[in-house]
Parts: structure tokens; sequence; C-alpha cells
């Protein structure tokens, strides 16, 4: 094991107002679970789990609620023992709704009767323990959700060299996976392990922002005694270095492709927090029903870093962090760079909820649709080389298809354009319409090649 500073910076980049003080120090404090849970079918990227309990029912914690809805979809869990009191569509952070198990807590918090452990990990084959993550319903817990059994299963021809873990957490305020490598370092270190057998690759790079020593320190006590070509790679602070193609370049030097992906250059990124699902899932056999999530914010009376059921109330996770001590404007589900802006705290926790952020009045800027003053600032910003201020124009301008030739699509949303821009025009949101109707476009265009 070593250390080594990135390979090369990225291009763009901005550097807003962190305030992960409010919460860097704190120690992750386990909820204790709320008078209902309402678990959502649509915690990841894909389609939907489909329900299999009825109203009625009672459930164990780790009982199978929901199957996969497709290839691309992840198994959910109950994440406490209980009566299954309705199923039916419930708001999603994200603004959709989707189906929703409300279970009422019987106090036992049971577990299911068939966990398997197996601590013997390192004798079983690849192919097995993809198997046990699946069943775990382990979704990439970074943003996007992503199935974590299908990204472990390149398809044939995609070979994995270098696997990465995502530590960066380079979103302003959120301190969630800082806090797991601080505290469970070792138990990351073993889902590295896990993560490395089942793709085969040799490299091994744990990327953290240089703003976090004390995660440094953590995973380098317990890499230390590794002899295979691992390292922590030290990153310099600056938004948006969590993103996974810009992580790639300044850990390994290695561009993705325009329209491609990590593995198209023998890479896969994976979280802080999914790694360590998957030793949870794999050594001790627990699906996931549960994650740490960042509640902060100055109007925040006690912000902190919340272990919390799956399916608790943002209103309840509030609660339990004392409410507020003065004014909220917004309300952000996740960081203020990428996260939704809730109108409401009915929404519930998923897999995917890396904070819960409440700002005041004079944090949050009003978007409009003043024109462009062609400064270049959020140009000079996009880490994907794109040209922001000529992409909205166009958007503006409904002309999608000037857009798709302007590369639309390579867009990441990390929001640096809008961020800079002195008119405060809604650039990410302007990128957000594009890529939704190019993709329409293409389903449209699929549907009648099959008819």
């Amino acid at each position: 094991m070593k250390r080594e500073p990135a390979k090369f910076k990225v291009n763009g980049g901005i550097h807003p107002a962190y305030n992960k003080q409010l919460t860097a120090e704190k120690a992750i404090i386990e909820m204790p679970v709320p008078s209902l849970l309402r678990v959502s079918m649509l915690q990841h990227l894909g389609a939907p789990a489909k329900v299999e309990v009825a109203k009625g029912d009672t459930v164990s914690r780790g009982q199978l609620i929901g199957e996969h809805g497709g290839f691309i979809s992840v198994r959910v869990h109950a994440p406490t023992s209980g009566t299954v009191k309705a199923i039916a569509e419930a708001p999603t952070a994200t603004g959709g709704s989707a189906i929703a198990v409300d279970i009422e807590p019987d106090g036992e918090d049971r577990w299911v009767e068939d966990i398997t452990p197996h601590p013997d990990w390192e004798s079983l084959e690849g192919k097995k323990l993809i198997s046990l993550v699946s069943d775990a319903g382990i979704a990439g817990m970074g943003g996007a959700g992503f199935p974590t059994h299908v990204k472990l299963s390149p398809p044939p021809g995609k070979v994995i060299d270098t696997l990465i873990i995502n530590g960066a957490e380079c979103e302003p305020y959120l301190t969630a996976d800082h806090r797991l490598m601080v505290e469970r370092a070792e138990d990351i270190w073993n889902g590295i392990r896990i993560i490395r057998k089942i793709l085969g690759c040799a490299t091994v790079r744990v990327a953290i922002e240089d703003n976090k020593p004390d995660a440094i320190a953590a995973m380098e006590a317990v890499m230390a005694e590794d002899t295979g070509d691992s390292a922590v790679v030290i990153l310099k602070t600056e938004y948006p270095q969590g993103a996974e193609k810009q992580q790639i370049f300044a850990a390994l030097g290695k561009e993705v492709p325009s329209g491609g992906l990590p593995m198209d250059v023998g890479a896969l990124v994976e979280n802080v927090g999914t790694t360590l699902a998957i030793f949870e899932a794999v050594v001790k056999g627990l699906p996931l029903t549960e994650r740490v999530t960042t509640v902060t914010g100055f109007p925040v009376k006690a912000p902190g870093n919340i272990l919390a059921r799956l399916g608790t109330s943002y209103a309840d996770l509030l609660a339990f962090c004392e409410g507020l001590q003065g004014k909220a404007a917004k309300v952000v589900s996740g960081g203020p760079m990428m996260g939704f802006a809730q109108h409401s705290l009915d929404a519930t926790t998923t897999k995917t909820t890396s904070g819960l952020l409440f700002l005041r009045p004079d944090q949050v800027r009003t978007f409009s649709s003043m024109p462009c003053i062609s400064c270049g600032r959020c140009v000079q910003a996009c880490p994907m080389y794109l040209m922001p201020a000529e992409l909205s124009q166009m958007i503006e301008a409904e002309d999608i298809e000037a857009a798709e030739e302007l590369n639309v699509l390579d867009c990441i949303e990390c929001g640096c354009c809008a961020f800079e821009c002195p008119a405060h025009r809604p650039l990410v949101q302007h990128m957000k319409q594009a890529k939704a109707g190019i993709m329409a476009k293409r389903r449209e265009e699929k549907a009648k090649q099959k008819s």
C-alpha cells in the first residue's frame, strides 16, 4: 500500500462554501425506529421493484418485500419487523411518485430467520459473491443508485483492471462517507477486497479529497499490510472531484470517451457506502435496510450523521435532530449542488439519500431567464468541456438536435455552470430538459422500428 497524489487536474471545477464543519467531527448516531416506515419500491436507477407482500402481512427485518422489476432493478427488504399497513403511491424525493409499502413497527426489530453469514467469503467464487450482493438489494449509495450487482458484472470483453473507491464526497455539507471511513475503515477495506475478488483486478485506488486527513489516515492504516497494488490517492479539494469520470482522470490519467462508460478504460468506481454495504451483505449476510444520512444546515439545531432505517420520513429525521432553530427557506434531499428541492418533509429515505439539507433565506439563489451575457464563466467551470451558454440558448430556442450535436448528453448535471452564472440562468434545468427530450425521441424511434 502506498499514498500517491492525483495524477492530473480535472477540467473546470468550482470552490463553493463547503460548510462541512457542521457535522464532519460528529460521530454517526443510530436513530430509533420511527412509528411508521414508508418503503419505496423505487430506491434505485431502473425499474421499480415488484411488491411481494400484501396489506395486513407481518414482516421481519430483512424480509424480501420487493423483487427485481427487471434487469436494471434492485430488491427491497423490510427495514424492521411489523405489519404492512398500506401499499400505495407515495411521493419520492426526486419529485415523482412510486409504489411504497407502509410498515408499522412492532418494536421487536426481529430479523428474518434465513440470514446466512459468509465469514469464509474468500473461498467463494465471484458469481456467488455477486449473487449475494444482488440478494441483499444493494444499489449505488453515492447518488445515482445504479444496481450494484449489474455494475459488478461487466459484459464479455470488458476487462476491469482498476477498482476506484470513491471517498471524495465533494458535495458541500455532506459528511456521511467521511464518517464511515473514519469509523468503519476496516469493514470498508474488507468490502474492497470482496469487490477486488469479484472483478479479478489487481489495482485498487481509494480516492479521498485532502480536506479529510482523518479519513485518509484511517484508510491508510487498514491498507498498510496489503501486498498488492493498492494506494490512497489524495485529491485536491475541488467540486466535482467525486464525479466518476473526473475521478478516473484524476487518479489514473485515463479519459472516459464521450458516451462511454468507465469500463471502456478498464475502470470501475464504487462509493464508500456501497462498499460497506457489500461487506455487510457478504460477510454478515445482511440485506441493505439502513444507511447513514447527513442531516445538516445552519437552521438545524443538532445537525449530525444519522444511521436511519430506509423508509424514515424526512420529518422524523429532522425531529431526531431537534428541529429547526431558525427559518429554513429551502429543503434539499442530497447536497446543494446536485440534490433535489423538497416541497414538504413527506418523502422518505432510500438507499441513495446521502443528505437532508436545510438552507437559510440568504443562502437561496433565485434563478431567472435573463439573457446570457456571454461572460464565459460557465464554459470555464464545466468539467466536461461543454459550452453551457450556447447549449442553454439552443434549448430555449427548442433546437434540441443542435444541442445533441454539441454533446449535451455528456452533461453530468453537476451544477458548476449555474453556480458560476452571474445572470442566474437555470442552466442545469435546460440540460435536463434537452437530455429528457433526446431520450424520449430515441425511445419513440426504437418503438417504431419494432412495430
